[in-house]
């Protein structure tokens, strides 16, 4: 086998390992992404509740402590497999 066709064989077997791994890794980061969109709204409704121009009858810190706990009790969740 020629050298360059060893070398152009060497990079294409990487390029697929590199793909492979890669998509494994996005499938573990991803095997919960319910939860991962359920903590991007629940930051995202902390973040509009906590900069409101009023407290939504007092309770607004309330509802800032709850996202917290939830973002917290969600991110939990994503230790486990």
């Amino acid at each position: 086998m020629s050298l360059t066709r060893r070398a152009t064989l060497q990079a294409a077997t990487a390029t697929v390992t590199g793909l492979v791994l890669a998509a494994g890794l996005a499938e573990a980061q991803e095997r919960h992404p319910k939860i991962r969109e359920a903590i991007r709204a629940l930051r995202a409704a902390r973040d509009d509740l906590a900069h409101a121009a009023h407290d939504f009858g007092g309770h607004r810190d309330d509802a800032v402590r709850d996202c917290d706990r939830a973002i917290d009790q969600l991110e939990t969740c994503l230790k486990y497999p």
